[in-house]
């Protein structure tokens, strides 16, 4: 697959097609434990990501797939076998149609467009230093499409587990998806959803991570669930200053206010 950190698709023992991350993958080992604690997150506070899962690939399988390496620059290794993160394919076996880019017409009649404003509080909480990724599918006697978001790897700061903020972190490069912002409202359920999950919801997703995903040190992992459970009451400011940034995402927000109010 795509992206720096050379996924591979795979097809489960139940005849599911996952996108599978490794733990070598060239990246860092922390991305999974990245991808499980963002894409679950986001699934609990209401937000269309793809089913994430422990996805346990063999040495036999492994040994018996000769394409199944990672690229390292000046050497390629094996896929490191043992438990890796998954994520659902979108679109399944039968997809139908799916997409990772849609003209300006159709992206603004995503049937779930809203939600991109939902999964910008969420990467603002969360910290991510990459652009925001989403495919689009439909299936095939619609006409409309929704949209799905993946890939959280690089929420965190990616392995440096630190939380950098910018104001166009983790936004969508295209400001078509924020064209119906007009306020705090639209943010709605997903906002607010944030702020007050329960903190031991948030602390049990992270037990539930392979300690193998990031070296065993459980003190890393719990100090980095701290930091985020602290920084809840900072999304809002966050979304102000990408707001007010050169990109000018939210037109009618700032034709109806003349300026971002908290």
């Amino acid at each position: 697959m795509r992206g720096g950190a050379q996924s591979h698709l795979m097809l489960d023992s139940d005849k599911q097609l996952w996108v599978v991350k490794f733990q070598n993958n060239p990246q860092h080992n922390r991305v999974l434990a990245n991808e499980f604690l963002a894409t679950r997150i986001a699934a609990a506070v209401g937000l269309t990501v793809p089913e994430s899962a422990v996805v346990e690939v063999s040495e036999w399988l492994i040994g018996q797939t000769p394409e199944m390496e990672m690229d390292l620059g000046l050497t390629r290794v094996r896929c490191m076998a043992g438990r890796q993160f998954g994520s659902r394919f979108v679109g399944g076996l039968m997809p139908g149609k799916v997409m990772d880019f849609l003209p300006d017409q159709q992206l603004a009649e995503v049937n779930n467009l809203a939600e991109f404003a939902g999964i910008l509080a969420l990467d603002k909480w969360t910290g991510n230093i990459d652009g925001r990724q989403a495919v689009f599918s439909r299936r095939t006697r619609e006409r409309r499409y929704n949209a799905t978001f993946i890939d959280h790897g690089h929420c965190f700061h990616a392995g440096d587990w630190t939380l950098v903020d910018g104001p166009l972190h983790g936004v969508y490069p295209r400001n078509t998806v924020y064209q119906e912002v007009t306020g705090w409202e639209s943010f709605e359920p997903w906002l607010t959803n944030i702020e007050t999950m329960e903190p031991w919801a948030v602390r049990q997703i992270a037990a539930e991570i392979p300690k193998e995903w990031y070296s065993g040190d459980s003190t890393e992992l719990d100090s980095l669930v701290e930091k985020l459970l602290k920084r809840r009451g900072r999304i809002r400011d966050l979304i102000v200053q990408f707001g007010r940034s050169d990109r000018a995402p939210f037109p009618k927000w700032m034709r109806s206010e003349r300026r971002l109010q908290k």
